[in-house]
């Protein structure tokens, strides 16, 4: 039987700071006899340009890049290319980004630690008009919906805003405040006033205090 021809497939775009990352998953997706990788990027705004060119049916997207903000990427993109379906692929913990990057737009969540079956499932969930989510999350979702109160195990960062939670993961993994403020393409006023907010917000004094709690916090996660 013959190969279905590429514009029978589904094209998917890619948005990752590694390139190895990029490499790997552009392989697998072109082994699959419907889907194709139809482009990459490693930065927020080269990523908003080429998908609003191309119009991908799916993007993989992480919300660690190279410049710019992940999360504010799946905004931009929800707004200017609607029917673009998202999937985020991060090493972030699902608990904590999962319900804030599909509130933002995103169809899916799957961690880089999930096998490429798994990947691969999520792409063609998304496809079928379906959210991409682990058990766990699905089961914390309907949860919600259903009852007012949060599940068991909930993050004690889920108070910090999305942006807050940003910069609280950059100064975990050992930003100074002017490169986040570059990476996020704010002010460092602004980088500021959101550490004073994060500061009240965990009860911590100094900086120090929140520093530490940042590197503490990334490293539980395993991220890099």
């Amino acid at each position: 039987m013959a190969e279905p021809s590429v514009s029978k497939r589904a094209s998917v775009f890619l948005v990752d700071d590694h390139p190895l990352v990029r490499e790997s998953l552009t392989s697998l997706i072109n082994q699959q006899s419907d889907l194709f990788a139809c482009g990459e990027a490693e930065d927020a705004a080269t990523s908003l340009r080429e998908i609003a060119r191309i119009e991908p049916d799916v993007a993989i997207i992480d919300l660690s890049l190279k410049s710019g903000s992940g999360m504010d990427l799946i905004r931009s993109v929800k707004a200017r290319t609607p029917n673009v379906a998202m999937i985020v692929l991060s090493m972030h913990d699902e608990k904590i980004y999962a319900e804030r990057a599909i509130r933002a737009g995103a169809r899916g969540y799957v961690m880089k630690r999930e096998s490429t079956k798994r990947i691969i499932a999520a792409i063609r969930h998304v496809l079928q008009g379906r959210l991409a989510l682990s058990e766990q999350m699905a089961a914390g979702f309907a949860e919600r919906f259903v009852g007012s109160r949060h599940p068991a195990g909930e993050s004690p960062l889920e108070g910090l805003s999305d942006r807050e939670l940003e910069v609280f993961t950059l100064l975990g993994r050992g930003l100074e405040t002017r490169r986040i403020a570059e990476t996020l393409n704010v002010s460092i006023k602004t980088v500021q006033a959101y550490c004073a907010r994060i500061k009240q917000k965990r009860n911590l004094s100094t900086a120090a205090e929140l520093l530490r709690e940042a590197i503490r916090w990334n490293e539980q996660q395993g991220d890099n």
